[in-house]
């Protein structure tokens, strides 16, 4: 039997070791930071905690019923359930990248750090069992004032009511489970720090219960975010009412992250070395693909649940944007080209391909706004005239070009004659409404803005041909190059900065170009709807409508999707720029 003083050496030869060291060092530190951390629990992390608390509850003064997201919903509408989605997809991403940095630590340091992952999920489990008894904990303290009404207010009655509190029915046990899994979770931590052989065991034990309660707090807020939208579809069902769009936003959302892991998974199948393997993972990728589209199917009803007008407002913006910023980037290329050979007469042809962009903007959609005149004597007309073509209703005219074209050679059926019969409805529907491409009236918005531009773009084309090297397109044509040849490969890479920087001022511009839409729709009748680009439709609900909260709202979403288009237009195009 060992005596006191033999155990006292060994106690002493452990805590003078390496580890014991460590040990005394964190115990140290952990001490240190004690009443710090003690602080921010109290004044901190608690009031957080409460007052998240009382957001799901009814509460007039003192504890009511559970209300859950009600609170939310009613302040900020539907728009509660994807701010928990994405809360929920955040913590799951943070999962994977906390996950790689460790794995890449663990490849560095040549040491097997994935044992720790069990001690860091006992860890994780104790947290967890302690918000359930703090949960459970919290209104049997918050019931004892009620428990107070009407008798007298003494020490012991206090006392007595805080120890039923705690020993309360549904209290007590969730303190005996957080009290037994905490001791399971330190046996367990000690033991891995005994028998696994890594430096910083105690920090990656630590940093391995992180991932485990960021990934069950993403995994359980997506499941209850899912949940929610299942009993407002069920609830829509019975009443007939619209579910809204921001659940269906999510439903599409998840489709569109499905799709993004789905590829992912499919491109990591080459790269393994089994067959199992591969097939595995090409079945994984078929199974989340099928999953992804039967999400994103969803679509058609979120455009339909939204505002029809903003999305109007939107598919005559993206219409307009693509047909202004290819045509005018690319005749004005040509121009400068052309322009930079030093033919005869270049400066005077400069001034007049910039005329249209100093003109006054009203002056000019007015010009082209009788030119376009529905009357069989307007000038369009009357030149179509010329060519045995019937006049046109132009600004009046609200049908697709494309569904004009077709009908003009005798393809009376499109676009509903192209879209596929096995489309669900609604989204035929709105592919045919796509097909059916740009108004004549927009497209006589185009004709202008592509007028307006071209001569600012061979400006900037031209500043940028200057800072081409000769001495390049020389030693070119000495090795047998053609023109095209040296266009091809030195010209256009070396314009790519210009065109970069074209392109993107260009597609901003279209989605806030306002001043020549809103002149030449003036009295344009039926074609109302098919010209009103996003801020024509702000302008609308701010200044005739008077619905300035909702006008404001429409501005900032205006505001995210020229960010979003500016951030992958920098990250796509950008990537791609060649400065020299």
């Amino acid at each position: 039997m060992e005596t006191p003083l033999t155990v006292t050496n060994k106690i002493n030869q452990f805590l003078n070791s390496r580890r014991g060291r460590n040990l005394r060092e964190y115990l140290t530190a952990y001490l240190m930071l004690a009443p710090a951390l003690t602080l921010i629990f109290i004044f901190g992390l608690f009031p957080v905690g409460f007052a998240l608390y009382v957001s799901i509850h009814k509460w007039r003064i003192i504890q009511s019923d559970f209300r859950g997201l009600e609170n939310y919903t009613s302040a900020v509408d539907s728009l509660a359930y994807i701010a928990i989605f994405l809360i929920g997809i955040g913590a799951v991403v943070g999962v994977f990248f906390l996950a790689r940095r460790i794995y890449r630590e663990g490849r560095e340091s040549k040491e097997n750090l994935w044992p720790l992952a069990i001690p860091g999920a006992f860890h994780a489990i104790a947290t967890f069992a302690l918000f359930r008894w703090f949960f459970f904990q919290l209104p049997e303290f918050l019931d004892i004032a009620n428990k107070m009404r009407g008798l007298e207010r003494t020490r012991e009655l206090f006392q007595r009511l805080l120890s039923e509190a705690f020993y309360a029915e549904s209290v007590f046990p969730a303190w005996k489970q957080f009290a037994l899994l905490f001791i399971i979770s330190v046996i367990v931590g000690v033991v891995a720090s005994r028998f696994v052989k890594v430096e910083e065991n105690a920090n990656y034990q630590s940093r391995f219960a992180i991932i485990w309660l960021a990934l069950i707090t993403g995994i359980g807020l997506i499941n209850f975010t899912f949940q929610t939208i299942s009993e407002v579809y069920a609830s829509a069902v019975v009443s007939g009412e619209d579910p809204g769009i921001w659940p269906q936003l999510i439903i599409v959302g998840s489709g569109f992250v499905l799709l993004g892991i789905a590829w992912k998974v499919w491109s990591s199948a080459e790269r393994q070395d089994t067959t199992w393997a591969f097939v595995l993972r090409i079945f994984a990728a078929i199974v989340l693909l099928v999953g992804a589209v039967i999400l994103i199917i969803e679509v058609p009803t979120i455009v339909a649940s939204g505002d029809e007008d903003l999305w109007n407002g939107l598919k005559v913006t993206v219409f307009f944007s693509l047909g202004t910023v290819p045509v005018q980037l690319t005749i004005a290329l040509f121009l400068s080209v052309l322009l930079f050979q030093g033919v005869k007469g270049s400066e005077i042809f400069r001034v007049i391909y910039f005329l249209p962009y100093v003109t006054p903007a009203v002056a000019s959609a007015t010009v082209f706004r009788l030119m376009f005149s529905d009357r069989a004597a307007g000038p369009a007309n009357i030149v179509l005239g010329w060519l045995g073509i019937q006049p046109q209703g132009w600004l009046r005219e609200s049908d697709g070009i494309l569904t004009m074209l077709a009908n003009a050679v005798g393809f009376d059926d499109f676009p509903a004659s192209i879209v596929p019969n096995w489309f669900p409805e609604d989204f035929a529907l709105l592919v045919a409404d796509w097909l059916n491409g740009p108004s004549m009236a927009l497209m006589v918005v185009i004709m202008l803005s592509v007028w307006t531009f071209i001569g600012y773009n061979v400006v900037i084309y031209l500043a940028g041909l200057a800072n081409i090297p000769n001495e390049l397109n020389e030693a070119a044509e000495i090795d047998g190059a053609s023109k095209w040849d040296i266009f091809r490969h030195i010209t256009f890479p070396l314009l790519s900065p210009t065109t970069y920087f074209l392109s993107l001022i260009a597609v901003m511009g279209t989605f806030k170009a306002f001043n020549t839409i809103w002149v030449m729709r003036q009295r344009v009748g039926s074609a109302l709807g098919s010209m009103d680009t996003f801020s024509v439709l702000i302008f609308e609900e701010f200044f005739t409508k008077t619905r300035y909260g909702y006008a404001s709202a429409l501005a900032f979403i205006l505001f995210a999707i020229i960010l979003m288009l500016t951030v992958v237009n920098n990250r796509i195009q950008g990537s791609r720029v060649f400065y020299g």
